[in-house]
């Protein structure tokens, strides 16, 4: 079985423009999280589609997602976890309790603040995910990337046509997601910031998947006003 896997488990306000966690920030019609919704309804090959979210917004989720006439069928709502790794396997958790354990079931994992993200990179992180175990969406890097081990002095500057910026969704055949995280070393675990670098760490491969440069991440507020625009029917290149 195939599963959605919305990760909105953060309760952080780091634009200081509301009380509300970035996810629930009003974009033209409706909150951003129901824009990713559904984006991520629109793909049939779903099964399920699971939100991971911060326990002290369980409750409004669920009622942003009756507002909006969200189809209670096909959206469970779960207790995100400290993280973004542990929201991942808190979701998994739901999907096993629900539809038990297999070596075919698949998660695609995205960030609830991507609204942005297309029906074709949902489409081939599934196909991608199915055929190699793991995906990760990405676009090619555009600026020099700048390595530096000391903060201040210049490591290396590796040739940018083999550097990418990581996006969502990163896909992923479920037992072997936890197969490879049980191999991690605990001091591993502790410095894990991206569920495909389990993958990497563990010398397994990871399929990359072309994402696009309008699936931008609603970080600050300048990523906000470009979403705004981006919500109305602007582009990037305009």
């Amino acid at each position: 079985m195939i599963f959605g896997a919305i990760l909105a488990g953060g309760s952080g306000t780091r634009m200081h423009i509301s009380s509300l966690p970035k996810q629930f920030l009003p974009l033209d019609d409706k909150p951003i999280i129901i824009h990713t919704v559904e984006k991520m309804l629109a793909c049939s090959k779903f099964d399920k589609i699971f939100i991971g979210i911060n326990p002290s917004w369980a409750s409004y989720m669920n009622d942003l997602l009756g507002k909006y006439e969200i189809d209670e069928e096909a959206v469970v709502v779960v207790v995100g976890g400290e993280n973004r790794n542990s929201t991942i396997f808190n979701i998994i958790e739901g999907i096993e309790e629900k539809f038990g354990v297999s070596d075919e079931h698949i998660i695609v994992t995205h960030d609830a603040v991507r609204p942005f993200v297309t029906l074709r990179i949902i489409e081939e992180n599934i196909e991608a995910a199915l055929k190699y175990g793991a995906c990760d969406t990405v676009v090619p890097a555009t600026d020099t990337i700048v390595v530096s081990q000391k903060n201040d002095i210049i490591s290396d500057i590796p040739n940018r046509i083999y550097m990418y910026q990581g996006q969502t969704p990163q896909s992923f055949n479920i037992n072997k997601l936890k197969e490879l995280y049980g191999k991690l070393s605990e001091a591993q675990k502790a410095v894990l910031t991206d569920a495909c670098n389990i993958f990497v760490m563990n010398s397994e491969k990871v399929k990359l998947v072309m994402g696009e440069n309008s699936n931008i991440k609603i970080t600050t507020v300048n990523d906000y006003k470009i979403a705004q625009y981006l919500a109305i029917g602007g582009t990037e290149s305009d």
